[in-house]
């Protein structure tokens, strides 16, 4: 996580920087794939002193380019650093428990972390299928694919005898696959 943190009319003091540092890095804790924050702070002669120092955050997320913002007024630089971590946690909460409600923010149910296979135990064949291919059109291994609710069909074409699989795709619609073998 790269942290930027800038000041307008005034100069962030070290001990301003770590306060910063420090409760900005906890919202890690929260959604640990934040790749950016940025914290500017500026001084603004207000009439109000309740309103003299402004905190605006900016946070990017990995997970899906999330950007997440706050911005926050107050008395004193560290009054308004604990607004703004106070709204981005509820943010990030808030995000993270959409994902992981549809699914998303679970790494396993993303495919970014797969299970591992136990050592020794190796994929094997556990079932054989034979049957004669028929020779028919395409319109007919449609109409037979449907017919058995398959999501798949394998055919000889009834032109060029040559075998051909056939295949739902995701949108709807079909798909073709036309075997050709190697020639020397």
């Amino acid at each position: 996580m790269e942290l930027h943190i800038a000041g307008t009319n005034m100069e962030i003091t070290p001990e301003t920087q770590r306060y910063v540092e420090r409760k900005l890095g906890k919202l890690n804790r929260h959604k640990p794939d934040i790749i950016d924050v940025k914290a500017e702070i500026s001084r603004e002669g207000t009439k109000s002193p309740q309103a003299q120092f402004l905190l605006r955050v900016t946070v990017q997320s990995a997970s899906g380019g999330a950007l997440l913002h706050a911005e926050e007024r107050a008395e004193s630089v560290f009054a308004a650093v604990d607004k703004a971590v106070a709204i981005l946690t509820r943010q990030l909460e808030r995000r993270k428990g959409k994902l992981y409600a549809k699914g998303r923010g679970n790494p396993l149910a993303r495919g970014k972390y797969s299970h591992p296979e136990p050592p020794g135990v190796e994929s094997k064949v556990v079932k054989r299928k034979r049957f004669a291919i028929e020779p028919m059109t395409l319109a007919e291994a449609i109409e037979q694919m449907e017919s058995l609710g398959h999501s798949f069909f394998l055919f000889a074409d009834e032109e060029t005898g040559e075998t051909r699989l056939l295949y739902r795709r995701n949108d709807g619609n079909y798909g073709l696959i036309e075997a050709e073998l190697p020639r020397d």
